[in-house]
C-alpha cells in the first residue's frame, strides 16, 4: 500500500524511472476511456466507479461517435500522453544529454513526422503525428514549418497540459534534484507551450524528480512543487492539496477537489464545451490536471493504486491526471499492478519495460558528465578565491 519512508528509500534509481513510466502509461490507459465525463456519468455508465482496464465509452460504435476524435480509447490502449513521453525518452536516447527547446525542434518533431510506429488507438502503424491532439500538432506548424524560435514556439498554443503530460523524463533525468527539472523542463516545454501551459511542465517534472528523493512521501512532493510554483499553479496546488489533506479516500474526495480546483481552471464546468475565456494565457489561472494529480496522490498517501483510480473517476482529462499522479507515484516507488501493467503492455503492444531501462542508462550518463562539469568549475572558482572543491 502507501509508500513508508524506509520503503520510498529503499527503491534504486531503476526501480523508480520504471515505476514512474510505467505507472504514467498504466494511469494513462485506465484514464483513457473514461476521459470527458463526469464523476456521476462515469458512475452511470459503469454502474459502479471504475477499478480497472474498461472498454470504449461508446463500445463497438468507438470509431464514429465522436469524429473528431476516432480513437479506441479503452481496452487497455494508451493514448497520446504515453505516445509523447516515451518520444521524450527517445530524444534522451539521442542527446545523451539535458536537453532544451532546440532539442523538441531538432529531434522530437522529426520523430513525430517521419517514424512509423504502432498507435494503439488507431490499431495500424503510422507517424505518431496522425494521433497526437491540436495542440501537440502545433509543434510540427511552429517549428517544422513555420520554422519559430524554438525557445518562443509555444507562444499562441491553446494553454493546456499538452506538456505536462510527457515531461515525467525530464524529472527522472533530474532525480532528487526537483530545481534542476523544474528550469530544464521549463525550457524543453517553451518550444510547445506558454504562461502556466508551461509551468506546469516545470512544476510536473519538479514533482517527479522529488518523489524519486529517497525518503519522499506524498506530502514532501507538494512542498518540493510548492517551493517552485509560481502564480497561479502555485495557488491552485496549494488549495487542492489543502483539501485533499482531509480525505484519505477518493470517493470523497472527487466533489471537493473539482470545488478547490474550480476558481483556477479556465475550461468552465462541461468540459467538452469550454468557456469563452478557456484556455488563453494568465498569470491567474492554472491547468486543472497537475493540482488534481497532486491532490490525489495527498489523497492516497502516496500509494499507486488509490491514486490512479482516484484520478480516473474524477473524469474530464483524466488521462492526463492519471498519467501524472501514475508518475508521481511510481517514481515514489509505489508498486504498479502488476495486472494492470501486462495487460496494458499486451493491448497497446508495447514493450512498457524498454523506454525506462533506456532513461535509466542515459540518467547515468548524464549524472556523470554533470558531476565532472561541477568539479571542473567548484576548482576554478577555488583558484579565484572562493570556497574550495567538494570531496
Amino acid at each position: 500500500m502507501t509508500p513508508k519512508g524506509e520503503e520510498s528509500a529503499g527503491a534504486s534509481l531503476d526501480e523508480r524511472i520504471t515505476g514512474a513510466l510505467v505507472g504514467a502509461a498504466v494511469g494513462d490507459a485506465l484514464g483513457g476511456p473514461v476521459e470527458g465525463y463526469s464523476p456521476d456519468q462515469i458512475l452511470e455508465r459503469h454502474g459502479g466507479r471504475v477499478h480497472g482496464i474498461v472498454g470504449p465509452w461508446n463500445g463497438d460504435a468507438w470509431r464514429t461517435a465522436r469524429p473528431i476524435a476516432p480513437y479506441h480509447k479503452g481496452d487497455g490502449h494508451v493514448t497520446d500522453d504515453t505516445l509523447m513521453t516515451h518520444a521524450l525518452v527517445r530524444v534522451y536516447d539521442r542527446v545523451r544529454d539535458h536537453l532544451d527547446a532546440y532539442a523538441i525542434a531538432d529531434h522530437l518533431v522529426p520523430d513525430l513526422m517521419t517514424n512509423p510506429r504502432w498507435i494503439p488507438e488507431l490499431e495500424t502503424e503510422t507517424i505518431p503525428l496522425q494521433r497526437v491532439f491540436l495542440a501537440e500538432k502545433w509543434l510540427a506548424a511552429r517549428l517544422h514549418y513555420g520554422h519559430v524560435d524554438p525557445r518562443e514556439a509555444g507562444t499562441g498554443n491553446i494553454v493546456n497540459c499538452g506538456a505536462a503530460m510527457y515531461m515525467a523524463p525530464v524529472g527522472l533525468v533530474n532525480a532528487a534534484n526537483p530545481r534542476a527539472a523544474y528550469a530544464e523542463a521549463l525550457d524543453v516545454a517553451g518550444a510547445h507551450q506558454s504562461s502556466y501551459g508551461r509551468e506546469a511542465a516545470g512544476v510536473l517534472a519538479a514533482a517527479v524528480a522529488a518523489a524519486a528523493t529517497p525518503g519522499a512521501t506524498a506530502d514532501s512532493v507538494v512542498t518540493a512543487c510548492l517551493s517552485l510554483a509560481k502564480d497561479g499553479t502555485r495557488t491552485a496546488i496549494e488549495a487542492v492539496c489543502e483539501v485533499a489533506a482531509h480525505h484519505t479516500d477518493f470517493e470523497s474526495a472527487l466533489t471537493p477537489l473539482r470545488e478547490a480546483v474550480t476558481p483556477y481552471d479556465t475550461v468552465g464546468p462541461d468540459y467538452r464545451a469550454p468557456s469563452l475565456g478557456a484556455r488563453r494565457p494568465s498569470r491567474l489561472h492554472a491547468i486543472e490536471e497537475l493540482p488534481v494529480a497532486l491532490g490525489m496522490l495527498v489523497v492516497a498517501g502516496g500509494d499507486y493504486r488509490h491514486a490512479v483510480l482516484g484520478s480516473v473517476n474524477y473524469g474530464r482529462d483524466c488521462d492526463s491526471i492519471a498519467t501524472m499522479a501514475g508518475a508521481i507515484a511510481g517514481a515514489l516507488g509505489s508498486a504498479v499492478p502488476e495486472e494492470w501493467s501486462k495487460r496494458v503492455a499486451e493491448a497497446s503492444r508495447l514493450d512498457l519495460w524498454e523506454p525506462p531501462r533506456t532513461l535509466a542508462a542515459v540518467t547515468r550518463e548524464i549524472f556523470t558528465r554533470d558531476t565532472g562539469l561541477r568539479r571542473a568549475h567548484e576548482e576554478s572558482f577555488a583558484r579565484l578565491g572562493g570556497a574550495g572543491c567538494s570531496a
